[in-house]
């Protein structure tokens, strides 16, 4: 399974010099092309050149603009006191009430001398839905 690899490949061998030599001719040929398009008709690449950039920013000062987001603001919403009060209530009494239902649990289970597997694992999940209950919700 860790059998060393052997390669009989030359180290300095590398996949740019490979291609390189593949494609090299093709390159040297448009380079050839394109310098002697570029030499024989100059002014015509040059207000090429100069046509394109003046399409790019007419394109962008135009179509591809964004288009400037006003920060609208959010309505706020009107709370209702008393049905959000209420809730907010029922909301504590409830996680009271779970609270003090663990923590008996929690007692009960930590004043035995040794704890079963079960034992165990309802000491954690309490002390996790604990945990959960007192952490501030965001």
């Amino acid at each position: 399974m860790w059998r060393k690899i052997h390669s009989n490949r030359d180290p300095r061998d590398t996949l740019y010099s490979e291609l390189q030599k593949e494609f090299k001719p093709w390159f040297t040929k448009a380079r050839r092309c394109f310098s002697a398009a570029l030499s024989d008709y100059p002014r015509f690449f040059f207000s090429g050149m100069v046509i394109l950039l003046l399409v790019s920013m007419v394109l962008s000062f135009t179509v591809f603009r964004n288009p400037e987001k006003t920060a609208a603001v959010p309505e706020k919403k009107q709370p209702n006191v008393v049905e959000d009060g209420f809730s907010r209530i029922m909301q504590a009494a409830g996680q009271l009430k779970e609270t003090l239902k663990l923590k008996n649990t929690i007692d009960s289970l930590a004043a035995r001398k040794n704890l079963s597997r079960a034992d165990s694992l309802m000491l954690d999940s309490a002390l996790s839905r604990l945990q959960h209950i007192h952490q501030p919700s965001k």
